[in-house]
């Protein structure tokens, strides 16, 4: 069947949202944009007959049932994967960009340093700008593929670093100074998010204590008037 006549099922708008997430899943996409809207729609409808045809209250729990799961595949397959790439580039972005800075120290230019940045670090966001940099091959200008990356990558702060990099390099501005603001900003990030995994310690702590340590101080205590109730 013509994937252009299947595409016009859905709205534009949806289908242009759904294309740009999964687009910002790199490798971790497990459907093209297409094969998920259709997998979504018709597993749906599927589920939909099936719980209607073998239940006594189908007519009730069916489309319940059918919207809870039309939902919950879209979190499992784009939004989570999303949230989990977005964190993983935002922990790799400030050693990436720290690299990339003392290399622009050394006297490189921002292609060159890119380069060298790449070829040191091993992380997901290198590869996306060594994605970038193969463009170069192609005849794409740098600051083109550098602004095209931006669609691939979840991350605003990354993405924000990224413009500010295209800006900088067009209006001839100091890209150091650019680099240092913004490894500074990534620092104090990366110290409000571990403040923020300490505050939630003692909540962790506090319901572990309540469903195991709790409960066992409780038989530990009322174990022999127990026993000696049962006796």
């Amino acid at each position: 069947m013509n994937r252009g006549f299947i595409k016009k099922i859905y709205r534009k708008k949806d289908y242009e949202k759904i294309n740009e997430k999964i687009e910002s899943l790199g490798d971790d996409a497990v459907f093209d944009t297409l094969t998920f809207c259709n997998l979504r729609l018709f597993s749906s409808i599927v589920l939909f007959l099936f719980i209607m045809y073998t239940t006594k209250l189908g007519y009730i729990t069916a489309p319940f049932l059918t919207i809870v799961y039309y939902y919950l595949f879209y979190y499992i397959f784009i939004t989570r994967p999303v949230k989990k790439r977005t964190e993983k580039l935002d922990f790799e972005a400030l050693h990436f960009f720290e690299i990339l800075t003392l290399t622009l120290e050394s006297g490189k230019n921002l292609e060159q340093a890119i380069k060298i940045t790449c070829d040191n670090v091993n992380s997901e966001l290198a590869d996306e700008f060594k994605r970038a940099l193969f463009e170069l091959n192609f005849g794409k200008p740098l600051m083109e593929a550098l602004d095209g990356m931006r669609k691939r990558i979840p991350s605003e702060t990354i993405n924000n670093i990224i413009l500010n990099i295209t800006q900088t390099h067009v209006f001839g501005n100091s890209i150091l100074d650019t680099m240092y603001n913004q490894i500074d900003f990534l620092r104090e990030k990366q110290i409000l998010r571990i403040k923020g995994q300490i505050n939630k310690i003692p909540n962790k702590v506090s319901i572990v204590s309540v469903i195991f340590i709790v409960p066992l101080i409780l038989v530990l205590i009322l174990g022999p008037y127990l026993i000696e109730f049962i006796g």
